[in-house]
């Protein structure tokens, strides 16, 4: 008896659309199709995290007309997996001859060849953009539940994850709409961060905690309403240890990813005075309470409670810093921040280092703002798994709304200041709902 032809399709699958359907179809009527389903990890590596888990998508894929089995293929590359399978046809639309996909394309070609395999292409189905299906997922929004787990997802699926400080709805959707190609992969940020100082210095209210848990509460509602991404919320030092278990479920509730809380006490200065004004580190004990209560308030295993460690804000040295980040670990936190406020992020790599040799650790947050020349990269290949951007968005349009006013003043017109500003068409087009 002849052996039936044996057909590979690899695919991503998060949102399937008559595309999908044609080369399946074109595929099953070659031989028996096994369909590489690249994991999370894979899709992470070039573009966003998708909308559905590994699992989710192959129970879809597993019940699609056509389709014998599901494997995982585990990079963009489909060699190892064609290797080990050895399939007579690989099937693909046509539409990866040009762009990100091209190199692997060949690499397909070239692996084939060594055993006599055929590429089949399926010409582009007309009609469909994944790109504009995507607009209109984000455009229906999200769940809290779905928003919530998304930063563990990008935890376990990305080297890096990337987050962007937000303080208005206007700078949710700069984060949540803003890319970038950069090596043929589009680049963009993952998650968002509610800054305590720029939401304060946004209401024109000193860093103090001057602004109640309920107004910053009604930030994180505003910023929910117009983006989809996660978003870890800047606790402070969480206030007083009763409060935060009513923060944590509040924060759980709306569906925030993580909250961050900082080992210090008494009235709240920021970080980067460092040891210029009076601050108070927590003793590790009463720390470890407060994250303690913090584990036992909360519903779901998703939401995070991140420890911020200052022993090196607040020069209390390097085995200060790792002693802590072992205690936090031990009472439950599910990350730790490490804050520097020097020019070099010598220490930071420092403490990196003896980190990960620690026996327990969690993820492990970086906020490169005084070392701001350190790549992503450096801080990843470090065994940094978070990076956040933690007040650039404020920090960018003050100067350039104070040089559009000083403009107007000295000119007695707004002429002058057209160079800095926005058309009124640029400025409508933010905002998705004005293109209609």
């Amino acid at each position: 008896m002849s052996k039936t032809p044996t057909v590979y399709v690899g695919m991503s699958a998060d949102l399937i659309h008559p595309g999908h359907i044609n080369v399946l179809k074109q595929a099953a009527a070659l031989g028996e199709v096994t369909v590489g389903l690249l994991t999370d990890a894979a899709i992470a590596s070039y573009k966003r995290l998708p909308h559905m888990t590994f699992e989710q998508r192959r129970a879809v894929v597993e019940n699609l007309k056509g389709v014998a089995r599901v494997v995982p293929q585990e990079t963009l590359d489909y060699v190892p997996n064609l290797e080990r399978l050895k399939p007579d046809y690989v099937v693909h639309g046509d539409d990866w001859r040009t762009g990100v996909q091209q190199q692997t394309r060949q690499r397909v070609i070239e692996a084939l060849a060594r055993w006599g395999g055929q590429l089949v292409e399926v010409p582009y189905t007309q009609g469909i953009s994944s790109t504009q299906l995507n607009q209109s997922i984000k455009q229906i929004g999200t769940t809290p539940s779905v928003r919530l787990s998304r930063l563990r997802r990008l935890l376990n699926n990305k080297p890096i994850v990337r987050i962007m400080e937000v303080h208005s709805g206007l700078t949710g959707l700069i984060v949540e709409n803003t890319s970038v190609t950069v090596e043929h992969q589009t680049v963009e940020f993952d998650g968002m961060w509610s800054s305590s100082l720029t939401d304060s210095t946004a209401r024109g209210k000193p860093d103090i905690e001057a602004v109640d848990i309920s107004s910053r509460l009604q930030t994180v509602n505003e910023l929910f309403e117009v983006t989809t991404k996660p978003l870890v919320f800047d606790g402070d030092t969480g206030g007083k240890p009763e409060h935060f278990t009513f923060t944590v479920r509040s924060l759980e509730r709306l569906g925030v990813s993580a909250v961050i809380i900082e080992d210090k006490e008494g009235l709240k200065r920021n970080s980067l005075y460092g040891t210029a004004v009076a601050q108070t580190q927590s003793s590790i004990e009463d720390f470890c309470a407060r994250l303690s209560i913090g584990k036992r308030a909360q519903i779901t295993d998703d939401f995070m409670i991140i420890a911020r460690i200052e022993s090196l804000i607040l020069e209390k040295g390097m085995d200060d810093a790792i002693r802590r980040a072992e205690a936090y670990i031990e009472a439950g936190a599910d990350g730790i921040m490490i804050h520097s406020k020097q020019k070099s992020p010598a220490e930071v790599f420092e403490f990196c280092d003896r980190y990960a040799k620690l026996p327990n650790r969690v993820p492990l947050v970086a906020v490169p703002t005084s070392y701001h020349q350190v790549t992503e990269r450096e801080l990843a290949d470090r065994g940094v798994n978070m990076v956040i951007y933690a007040n650039h968005l404020l920090r960018a349009a003050y100067p350039q709304m104070v040089k559009v006013a000083q403009t107007i003043l000295t000119n007695g017109r707004a002429l002058e200041a057209d160079p800095y500003l926005a058309s009124i068409e640029e400025a409508l087009a933010i905002i998705p709902e004005n293109q209609r």
